[in-house]
């Protein structure tokens, strides 16, 4: 049952919260379901409904193959573009839309290890944390192996991350990459980017940046904080829909003696050439395989529209507000229930998301999803907590902590 005092609460921030009105422009904000699952798939914005109607009725149809010559071509640099101006902090001409997040990073980290590799044979080691999210490890491993190199380990507290001193004791005269994600997909943790930037700079090496858990919702200065290269997804925090293309970032300096490892054809110097051997495009295009996937660009325009309208500082000032009130909810009903934060409990070390440890959360989060209270699950015993600035509400998340805390109840009763 929620307390008077915490419901006031909730609907006086609710009052005073200068994005709310970002809350009516997504479809199903306006329902009763409980979404804190943001941090892995965003709300659509309403008005990509209209957006991929006309694309399909005007574009698509209206103009078919022309609208290649017309627009589609240039789309990954454009949404690029503006994906580096209003969430990662990018000059334009090095940000641009590309394949999933998984083949970015191939390629990025790859292209990175072998430039390395050729400056100084001695840098053979990329490095990368233990609770770094699944895939950065696995691609991480292939490479090593596939070029002959080897991972160095980060072992990390899985309520935190990769901070200064723990990176400082990895990298040395054998690095030749880091891996790093800027909030950790378990914990939340927000890493100090620019420091660790530097740190590896220092080392001689080159960082990659996983912004998948960043891009959005937490301030990315990736020019001013020295990034080399840098991935995020956009199904996430910029609302682009299920699968949609990631971006990535290469740093100017970088870009013209980089070799991106999967030679296609959309990568070329001349596309329309079909010539008989590869060679690079300048800039961002030779980070490009194949056809761009036109119709998965479409949906996070809109959002990328709300975020240079609200401001990513902004967002972060609420992003922080929300995490705040539910570790103060949590503390308040889930805490004398056993539940733990698996969080940083300092917000300016803290991304997006809270996780709430219990060694029932698994069951929890079933009996939630059948309740239209979607959190997600994380082991080990994880529940997360992803607070979208712009289409999460603070009654909203009241409303599903309530409802965590009456899951707990039952099935310990």
């Amino acid at each position: 049952m929620i307390s008077d005092d915490l419901a006031a609460e909730a609907s006086s921030l609710d009052a005073r919260d200068a994005l709310r009105g970002f809350r009516d422009r997504f479809v199903g904000a306006d329902s009763p379901l409980v979404y804190f699952d943001g941090n892995s798939l965003g709300r659509p914005p309403l008005a990509t409904l209209a957006r991929l109607e006309d694309f399909v009725r005007d574009e698509w149809g209206g103009r078919l193959i022309r609208g290649w010559d017309e627009s589609w071509m240039g789309l990954p640099f454009a949404i690029g573009d503006e994906i580096g101006r209003v969430a990662i902090g990018a000059a334009p001409g090095q940000t641009t839309i590309g394949d999933s997040t998984t083949v970015l990073l191939y390629k990025l980290v790859r292209a990175a290890f072998d430039a390395q590799c050729a400056a100084d044979p001695a840098r053979v080691e990329i490095v990368v944390d233990r609770d770094n999210f699944p895939t950065d490890r696995y691609i991480v491993d292939g490479i090593a192996a596939e070029r002959g190199g080897r991972v160095r380990w980060i072992e990390v507290d899985r309520t935190a991350g990769v901070d200064a001193d723990g990176l400082r004791a990895a990298v040395g005269p054998e690095t030749a990459v880091v891996l790093l994600s800027q909030v950790a997909y378990r914990s939340g943790h927000l890493a100090d980017a620019e420091a660790l930037t530097t740190i590896a700079r220092d080392a001689g090496a080159l960082t990659v940046w996983d912004l998948c858990h960043s891009a959005g919702s937490v301030p990315v200065r990736a020019d001013e904080w020295g990034f080399d290269l840098a991935v995020g997804c956009t199904y996430k925090y910029l609302n682009g829909g299920p699968g949609s293309p990631a971006f990535a970032y290469v740093a100017e300096r970088h870009q013209d003696s980089l070799a991106q490892p999967i030679q296609g054809w959309m990568g070329t110097a001349d596309v329309f050439a079909m010539g008989p051997g590869y060679r690079p495009a300048d800039g961002m295009r030779r980070f490009l395989s194949g056809t761009p996937p036109v119709l998965g660009m479409l949906a996070m325009q809109d959002t990328l529209e709300m975020i240079g309208e609200a401001g990513i500082d902004a967002i972060r000032d609420k992003s922080i507000a929300l995490t705040e009130f539910a570790v103060r909810v949590s503390d308040s009903i889930l805490a004398p229930l056993g539940v733990t934060l698996a969080s940083p409990r300092d917000p300016s070390q803290r991304g997006g998301h809270v996780t709430l440890a219990h060694p029932a959360m698994r069951e929890v989060t079933a009996r939630l999803w059948s309740q239209d209270v979607i959190p997600d699950y994380r082991d080990p015993g994880g529940l997360r907590i992803g607070l979208a600035p712009l289409s999460t509400s603070f009654t909203e998340t009241l409303t599903g902590l309530d409802a965590v805390a009456a899951a707990l109840r039952a099935i310990a009763a």
